[in-house]
């Protein structure tokens, strides 16, 4: 039997899991790739890193109002619909860098980046949203396969990130800023025709009309839930985003190449550590709240162990941030899955919204303190600005409401 024959046998909701997958695989490698593009190019082109971390500010900051009205869009127009506008706005954001070199000023990237921080959110919260909607209610252990299915997609997101990250670098090197952009952009396309031929048109689309004043959470763990998760992504990006691959590049003399496969096997490692999450939660037992501020205190420890590492001891250094990765992916896909556990079964689009608008938050947040902190003071004011985040978020998780929360041990 043909690999297409068992698929069309498969049930329509795996069948609408696995497109939705695949949508947003390929929509993350693209990520991914442009993102070690624009670092690695405009670094060669002298900008500061400060100048670099600025070439991201509206990608983040735009993610934080797209998330608000993604969410509500996606209850109002179908979550399929949010999906492949983002798709259609990364397409035309990678158009926008194939001027000419000497048009590619600051603004214009700017602008083009503030494009796919919109496509990137209208794209993830599509698919976290999707996949409540999709996992079959009658199932006894529904919570259970919901921590499977989410941390399947969040994982093999993050890999493909990683990929991309390494992708970006080796594009750079073979083929140059545009001729990468291009490539990207025509195999965007190419999903985009899918989607929208397959794509269910329905999905996640509220019986009700939501109205805006709506997207705004009032449930308590939603809330606390999305506070943790500002600082836990915060705390990635004060070190990851910039400081790192230019400390690497400028005072280690890394390659670019070197660089880019670094930061792929850090995310592609962290990808695959999130579909091993629910396994891996299981390590600690008790209340959500308890586990979910466990996981981000032993971050936390091992975020001051890496600030007190000399500098000059980067093999030591690499080996940490990967450790890092490894706490940091359960830390993230524990926490992917309980804003879908704790979102509203009709509306999941808006509370899955607000909370990936504190994510975009954190990401901004820790963007600009990767270009500001590094300048002023270097990689270990970073790491220490880290460690700090990570234990916010474990003291901010305690306030989770006070439940067992059964559905996760099963």
């Amino acid at each position: 039997m043909s690999l297409l024959a068992r698929v069309r046998q498969l049930p329509f909701e795996v069948r609408q899991y696995l497109l939705i997958t695949g949508n947003y695989w390929a929509f993350t490698l693209t990520d991914g790739a442009l993102r070690m593009l624009v670092v690695l190019y405009f670094s060669q082109l002298g900008y500061s890193p400060l100048e670099v971390a600025m070439l991201f500010l509206f990608y983040e900051a735009f993610g934080v109002v797209t998330n608000l009205v993604g969410g509500w869009l996606g209850a109002r127009l179908g979550l399929n619909r949010t999906m492949n506008v983002g798709l259609g706005l990364q397409i035309v954001a990678l158009a926008m860098l194939l001027v000419p070199a000497g048009m590619l000023t600051v603004v214009w990237v700017m602008a083009a980046q503030a494009l796919s921080g919109i496509a990137k959110d209208l794209n993830k919260m599509s698919a976290k949203s999707a996949v409540k909607v999709l996992v079959p209610k009658e199932s006894a252990s529904a919570g259970s396969a919901l921590y499977r299915w989410v941390a399947m997609l969040t994982g093999s997101k993050n890999a493909l990130k990683g990929l991309g990250f390494f992708l970006g670098g080796l594009l750079l090197t073979l083929i140059g800023f545009q001729g990468a952009v291009l490539a990207m952009a025509l195999m965007l396309s190419g999903v985009l025709g899918l989607s929208l031929w397959r794509l269910r048109a329905d999905l996640g689309r509220q019986k009700v009309k939501p109205k805006f004043s709506e997207v705004f959470s009032k449930s308590r763990a939603v809330n606390v839930l999305s506070a943790a998760r500002l600082c836990l992504f915060a705390s990635r990006d004060v070190w990851f985003v910039v400081a790192l691959p230019v400390f690497l590049y400028e005072q280690h003399g890394w390659s670019q190449w070197t660089v880019g496969g670094l930061l792929a096997l850090w995310v592609i490692g962290y990808g695959g550590v999130q579909t091993q999450a629910p396994r891996l939660t299981r390590l600690m037992s008790g209340e959500a709240r308890v586990i979910t501020a466990g996981w981000a205190a032993a971050l936390a420890l091992l975020g001051v162990a890496l600030a007190l590492l000399p500098l000059t001891a980067v093999g030591w250094l690499v080996a940490g941030l990967l450790a890092f990765g490894v706490l940091f992916a359960i830390n993230s896909s524990w926490h992917s899955y309980l804003i879908v556990h704790y979102a509203r079964a009709d509306g999941v689009s808006m509370d899955v919204g607000f909370y990936y608008m504190a994510n975009a938050m954190g990401r901004l947040i820790g963007t600009l303190l990767s270009g500001w902190l590094y300048m002023a003071h270097g990689l270990s004011a970073c790491l220490w600005a880290a460690a700090g985040l990570v234990a916010a978020s474990a003291l901010m998780a305690l306030a989770l409401p006070r439940q067992a929360d059964t559905a996760v041990a099963d």
